[in-house]
């Protein structure tokens, strides 16, 4: 399935996950009901929520600092997570070898990215930063290759290649301007804006790695993430304490508000369908959706803020689209021959 102006149409993400249809993944509503959810459908509900929390995070800024704000995100997601798997379960615990691959899963994806993302963007605007995260259309094949031999896919390339270039016309007029703002004393700080940026991208990938070996220790999606998100709350609550942030109570409701839609859509839903997407298909066609969630923040941007895109940035909503459906279609000679 891939996203065009807010609709799906269906496509197919690739032959394994016909054959994971037996799996499921508990989430929200009907799906904490473990009804089964193809691949298409998680791909399309992970990106319309990413797509949507930079609305959510603009009411969290200014009333409780950065970090203080993604502890409490993901504390609240945890604790959610927790009392889910021990109602369902009847336990939490887990073993300790698989507990230090979580710990790590908790630094480099809730910790680290959030960490350098926030900070990145005391320095940049927000396209530019979504600009850098497209690239980890290119780290995970990367790095895949370098720490589980996985083979480069030129179909991957090309499309990693093609949605790259559609996410930078998308935001070319806001990457112009900002370019020329910088070319001035501020130039440091927009290279050490640059710096946290790529280091939150490579966190994130960094930490789709790690879960591919949790995977291999347990298929329990919700309490590893469960666990995983504890200690990424640990990590960022022990640097919150270590630089000085004051561990505010906000009064404003739309905080509240924003907190529990980042808690549990953007946290709890969102990551189950991430993370079951990298076991069904992939880390490699997973990241694409970093792709599409940047065309959803701006459809919707022209719905809640007026904002009037030109021919540039649709021509690159059409590229990235193009990329994305390069990445997830299946090759011809996967397709199921008929019998006769």
């Amino acid at each position: 399935m891939y996203l065009k102006d807010g609709y799906a149409f269906p496509i197919c993400l690739d032959s394994r996950a016909q054959q994971d249809q037996e799996k499921t993944v508990t989430l929200a509503g009907c799906i904490f009901n473990r009804c089964a959810m193809p691949s298409s459908l998680l791909f399309l509900i992970a990106s319309l929520i990413w797509g949507s929390t930079f609305w959510a995070i603009t009411q969290q800024l200014g009333e409780v600092p950065p970090a203080v704000s993604i502890a409490y995100r993901f504390g609240l997601a945890a604790f959610i997570l927790f009392v889910w798997c021990l109602f369902q379960r009847g336990r939490l615990s887990l073993p300790w070898r698989l507990q230090i691959w979580l710990m790590l899963q908790g630094f480099f994806t809730f910790s680290l990215s959030y960490l350098c993302t926030y900070s990145s963007e005391q320095y940049l605007v927000s396209a530019l930063v979504a600009v850098l995260f497209s690239l980890m259309v290119i780290w995970s094949p990367l790095l895949e290759r370098v720490f589980y031999a996985k083979p480069l896919s030129l179909r991957i390339w090309i499309a990693a290649t093609i949605s790259i270039s559609g996410v930078l016309l998308l935001f070319f007029p806001t990457l112009r301007a900002h370019w020329e703002e910088n070319q001035s004393a501020h130039a440091n700080h927009f290279l050490l804006g640059l710096g946290l940026a790529f280091a939150a991208t490579l966190a994130s990938t960094f930490g789709n790695l790690v879960v591919v070996q949790v995977r291999k220790s347990s298929d329990d999606v919700l309490l590893t993430m469960a666990w995983a998100m504890a200690w990424g709350t640990l990590w960022v609550s022990l640097f919150a304490l270590m630089t000085g942030q004051t561990w505010t109570i906000p009064h404003s409701v739309h905080y509240w508000l924003s907190l529990g839609y980042l808690s549990f859509f953007g946290s709890v839903v969102a990551f189950a369908c991430y993370f079951t997407l990298i076991h069904r298909i992939g880390a490699q066609k997973t990241v694409f959706i970093g792709v599409v969630t940047p065309i959803i923040s701006v459809l919707l941007s022209i719905k809640l803020e007026g904002y009037a895109p030109g021919w540039i940035e649709w021509s690159g909503m059409i590229l990235c689209l193009a990329g994305v459906v390069w990445a997830l279609r299946d090759k011809p000679n996967q397709k199921n021959k008929p019998t006769s």
